[in-house]
């Protein structure tokens, strides 16, 4: 067994660097932190090949004393706390004291600033660990702080970044939620060339939603605002039925700092249930403000995760306030039904769905309301082994009689499955036929999902949507595959620009045809004829793969004879 040793200063630090940044959006989240916390009103971030080659960060904040310039490289240096007592009692976003540190150990750093009276600025140019020049400059107040070469001692930490685009997207999505964290700060963000956005400061949370997402995500929005024993909760919330593909649009915030925790997902998702169709999800701009003591923003090197004194109450007024939200703008009354914990429900009156489904077959002309025209796909030869349907169950599944039992199958996943395979033939052949768009209505799209879009293009030009660039953030649809309405259509391109990223093509083609499928499928809710569930089951068993959906879902759940028997005492 070796020794043990104490590892050398210079390795120490780089592992210290890298429990706090791990890419290049690590590096701006820091800086960008620093910049708030002295009390920036305006903040420009610039990057080069995703940030990889180059990240400057800009300030108009309080600025650095020559003294505390020469401290803020060394280990554990920190204006923000100075007794045990503050960790628990932690206001501002960043306080490790490892920022600069870490950064500078990776990377060569060209830090220049100056207090607002200061008549001379310094500038310190350091590479790694070595500090190679100190001068006083001219500078008009503020901080700015170079970072360029990230990871150049660490080549296999280099390596491991992924593209500019994908480095890119990563950045924009933390400049977003800080973007909204702080609505009276002005942010700009500009790779290379090109200015990524520029919000202005505004006076209200609404008006940077608005800057962000624009007017058709505001409209689907309701304000929340709610207070308990010192715990306040205000922001926007889904007024159903709007709803969207994904959690993109689910943002909290603990005191102003973004924040990721599955509880407070949980809590509004759980809210809004019963409220939005199947694999719907609420939009969420969430701010929680709570005594400082009752929140622990210590237990992750990045501060992105945090713990609770007491999780169940904050599940508990996130759940609250997005259900009143809820039966607010439904018009539904709060009914609760006796049992052991006495926990609401809601009752939710019966609605009636149009029909989304394809009961058509090649070239015949659909019924009405049908979403579109014709039908493509290929026969397989054999037979189906098609089982025999009973009929439908809560409007949702399909139940049918099978050799050794009963089969329970989910309408929406295995039209899904159906229609996936369907896409992926005609995809396969590149004969997506399209429709022209009669008014090519001008749409808006977030900052994160113009760089989708930009790295998507080419994909969603072969999928048979032909989208052009109006200018600064608007976009027209021209083009879309005719198997789906102008409407639906936008709103699948909608959802394939908020799928997570992925660097290999193919998976990225698969997921998009997968979201194509989920939208165009039948819901869950929607009442069947018999015709129908009939034909639905025996293309689902046509399929090559006919048990699970193409996000791998179950379709299919059985009861053999023999389980039926042994619960009803027969065997």
């Amino acid at each position: 067994m070796k020794k043990i040793i104490l590892l050398p200063e210079e390795i120490s630090r780089k592992i210290a660097a890298g429990e706090v940044i791990e890419r290049p959006r690590s590096v701006v989240k820091e800086l960008v932190e620093n910049s708030l916390d002295a009390g920036a009103s305006e903040i420009k971030v610039e990057l080069e090949d995703g940030g990889k080659k180059l990240i400057r960060v800009t300030d108009n904040g309080l600025g650095m004393s020559r003294k505390d310039t020469l401290l803020c490289f060394e280990r554990h240096s920190t204006s923000k706390i100075s007794l045990e007592s503050d960790l628990e009692e932690i206001s501002t976003l960043g306080f490790r004291g490892e920022a600069l540190p870490s950064i500078s150990s990776v990377s060569r750093v060209v830090l220049k600033t100056a207090e607002p009276d200061d008549k001379v600025g310094i500038c310190i140019k350091r590479e790694g660990e070595k500090v190679l020049e100190v001068i006083d400059i001219a500078f008009p107040g503020g901080t700015c702080v170079e970072v360029r070469d990230l990871f150049f001692n660490l080549p296999a930490r280099r390596k491991f970044l992924r593209s500019d685009r994908s480095e890119l997207s990563h950045v924009v999505r933390y400049m977003t939620e800080t973007s909204l964290a702080f609505p009276q700060v002005g942010f700009s963000l500009i790779h290379g060339k090109r200015q990524v956005f520029s919000y202005p400061a505004v006076k209200s949370l609404k008006e940077r939603i608005f800057q962000i997402y624009g007017r058709n995500v505001l409209e689907g929005l309701t304000a929340v605002e709610t207070s308990d024993n010192g715990r306040n909760i205000t922001g926007f919330l889904s007024r159903p039925p709007s709803g969207r593909r994904n959690r993109g649009l689910q943002f909290f915030f603990i005191n102003s700092r973004p924040v990721r925790d599955r509880s407070l997902q949980a809590a509004l998702n759980q809210a809004y249930k019963g409220f939005l169709e199947k694999d719907l999800s609420p939009a969420g701009f969430i701010f929680l403000k709570i005594p400082y003591e009752e929140v622990d923003i210590n237990v992750h090197p990045a501060k992105t995760e945090v713990r609770f004194k007491d999780p169940q109450v904050l599940f508990q007024l996130v759940f609250n306030v997005a259900r009143q939200a809820v039966l607010r703008e439904t018009g539904v009354k709060e009914v609760y039904v006796s049992g052991p914990e006495e926990r609401p429900s809601a009752r939710i009156e019966e609605r009636s769905f149009q029909s989304s489904f394809e009961w058509k077959e090649k070239g015949v002309p659909g019924k009405q309301g049908a979403i579109h025209s014709r039908t493509y796909y290929q026969e397989k030869p054999g037979d189906s082994q098609f089982p025999r349907v009973l009929g439908q169950f809560m409007q949702t599944y399909i139940v049918a009689e099978a050799e050794d039992g009963l089969m329970i199958i989910d309408q929406h996943n295995a039209h899904e499955r159906v229609l996936f395979e369907r896409y992926k033939t005609i995809d396969k052949d590149k004969a997506w036929p399209r429709s022209a768009a009669l008014l090519s209505a001008v749409f808006e799209l977030s900052p994160s999902q113009s760089v989708s879009f930009e790295d998507r293009e080419a994909a969603l030009q072969e999928l048979g949507f032909r989208v052009e660039h109006m200018g600064e953030r608007s976009y027209a649809l021209k083009e879309y595959p005719d198997i789906f309405s102008e409407k639906t259509a936008r709103e699948v391109l909608f959802a394939m620009l908020e799928e997570p990223k992925d660097d290999k093509l193919e998976d990225v083609r698969d997921r998009m045809l997968a979201t194509m499928a989920c939208k165009s499928a039948v819901k869950a809710g929607e009442m069947l004829a018999y015709d129908k569930m009939t034909y639905l089951v025996d293309k689902l068993f046509k399929t090559e793969n006919p048990t699970l959906c193409p996000h791998g879902r179950p379709v299919i759940v059985r009861m053999t004879a023999t389980e039926i028997e042994k619960g009803l005492k027969r065997k």
